[in-house]
């Protein structure tokens, strides 16, 4: 058997339940650090992008906003699903979960170059 395989196997024989309020602390912590910071951003990146028109970029942010409050929101349905054994739950709330924490990524980083460019 190949190395994988077997970290796959150790793998799936992990107690997934036990990861969910790591999980959940992780991505509510890392939300909530982002609207700590979002006044420095309303100041110093958003009125630049606004002067410049470049309404596409202030939408992206907007769209990051709220994708970061739904995802709080579905952090106690999140850990009913996986306490609760409900298998399409647990996939897709980590699922739509993973979604926003990528997106929320990318999207951060993208607008941080372009103020770097503009």
């Amino acid at each position: 058997m190949l190395r994988g395989g077997r970290f796959i196997t150790r793998y799936a024989k992990a107690d997934h339940t036990a990861f969910t309020i790591a999980i959940a602390v992780l991505f509510a912590s890392n939300v909530l650090l982002g609207g700590v910071l979002y006044p420095t951003h309303r100041i110093y990146v958003r009125i630049p992008f606004e002067v410049e028109s470049l309404g596409w970029a202030i939408g992206l942010f907007e769209l990051k906003e709220h994708f970061g409050g739904l995802g709080i929101g579905l952090i106690p349905a999140y850990i009913w699903a996986w306490r609760s054994g409900n298998a399409a739950g647990r996939t897709g709330l980590t699922l739509v979960l993973a979604f926003i924490a990528w997106w929320n990524f990318l999207v951060g980083h993208v607008l941080n170059n372009l103020r770097g460019l503009t």
